[in-house]
């Protein structure tokens, strides 16, 4: 039994690590510059916020009336999420020359909600510029955060010993450290002109990085219960 809890605790990193590996088979195979990577890892702020949506509707409360709470925190997440990954995302397209899109397009949405309209038409433009390899990529990140989601978050109970209004600040520091690091690399390839030797250490960074941040994550959450 023992064997098994470790082989299925694997399961997820390993999805992980394999997850960060089509990138790099991008860069080698593919001929992926700059640009697809560090727009891929863009694509992958919104696959964080998505999960960590359904990680603040599935955390544990003490109280049923605390549920309540999750209809203004979530909302106010979202929002608030979304109109970071929003100017990110049109910083990306604009320092690779890709800025075509358009932050407003028609009549606004009404109050806070034009952020949410912001990020639609980001992603909308971003999409639509992606090869068909790109959108497999994102694809498997997507199944990697979810197979995280499902076995470290549901299975193993991690939903119990977090609180809401941590679930609200935890992708950004995430993003910030794994975006310096990314963008930092990719003005190096763009200086350098997108070397494959460059842009393979850029991935293996961002891998490394993901590794230790998942290991710290659920270590930490986990070890409550132990």
């Amino acid at each position: 039994m023992q064997f098994k809890d470790k082989y299925l605790t694997n399961i997820p990193l390993v999805v992980l690590v394999a997850a960060n590996l089509i990138p790099l088979w991008g860069v080698v195979f593919w001929e992926w510059d700059a640009f697809n990577v560090v727009l891929l890892y863009w694509s992958e702020n919104i696959v964080v916020g998505f999960y960590n949506i359904l990680k603040m509707a599935f955390v544990k409360v003490s109280h049923p009336a605390e549920h309540l709470g999750k209809l203004f925190m979530i909302p106010f997440f979202t929002i608030h999420y979304g109109g970071f990954c929003a100017i990110h995302g049109f910083f990306v397209l604009s320092l690779f020359g890709k800025g075509e899109a358009e932050f407003m397009h028609g009549n606004s949405w009404p109050c806070f909600f034009v952020f949410l309209q912001m990020l639609l038409n980001v992603i909308k433009h971003a999409y639509s510029i992606m090869s068909l390899e790109m959108r497999y990529a994102m694809g498997a990140l997507f199944l990697s955060h979810g197979v995280s989601f499902v076995y470290n978050y549901l299975i193993k109970g991690e939903y119990a010993n977090i609180k809401i209004d941590k679930l609200m600040g935890s992708p950004y520091g995430r993003i910030v450290i794994m975006h310096m690091a990314v963008i930092f690399g990719a003005f190096l390839t763009i200086a350098l002109g997108s070397p494959v030797g460059i842009l393979i250490i850029l991935v293996g960074l961002k891998t490394s990085l993901d590794v230790i941040f998942h290991l710290r994550q659920h270590k930490k959450h986990q070890g409550k219960t132990a």
